[in-house]
């Protein structure tokens, strides 16, 4: 398996291809959380998720807005998987801002998936849109790819 010369490409493409995110955010013991959530995304630099505020993961940025993100094909063979990791901050997107952020965060949205209107997602409404704005990128570089002379899954930074 040889991973592609472009690494800034690969991570688009892992990006590009998947619609679920583990989404890594810290627990007030300071425990690592870890949540799947369905995302969207602008420019690979903006990350979009809707969730509700009551959720444990939406309280723990709440109160510490630094998360990780994990975005990855599951089903993969082995040897031959991708995965783009994402340090972000993240916030619940302000009322004023839902008429832009809806824009942008539902402009494409998979099969199934709801593109929520700014009024199912103000003030007390059940669920809340989620931002998160991305601070560094990474991608997976297994030991096994010939470009890897350390022999060692590593992970390489990239500027998608």
């Amino acid at each position: 398996m040889n991973l592609p010369d472009d690494l800034n490409q690969l991570a688009r493409a892992i990006i590009d291809k998947n619609h679920y995110m583990t989404l890594g955010t810290t627990e007030p013991d300071n425990r690592p959380r870890l949540s799947p959530v369905y995302f969207t995304h602008t420019a690979y630099r903006t990350f979009y998720w809707v969730s509700s505020p009551s959720a444990q993961h939406s309280r723990n940025i709440e109160a510490s807005p630094s998360v990780a993100m994990a975005i990855y094909d599951s089903t993969a063979e082995i040897g031959a998987g991708r995965c783009a990791y994402i340090e972000a901050t993240a916030s619940i997107v302000p009322d004023e801002e839902l008429p832009q952020r809806c824009a942008e965060a539902f402009t494409r949205v998979a099969p199934g998936a709801k593109a929520f209107r700014p009024e199912e997602l103000t003030g007390d409404s059940r669920l809340r849109l989620y931002v998160a704005h991305a601070t560094k990128h990474e991608v997976h570089v297994p030991g096994r790819d010939p470009s890897n002379e350390s022999g060692i899954d590593t992970r390489r930074q990239v500027n998608p």
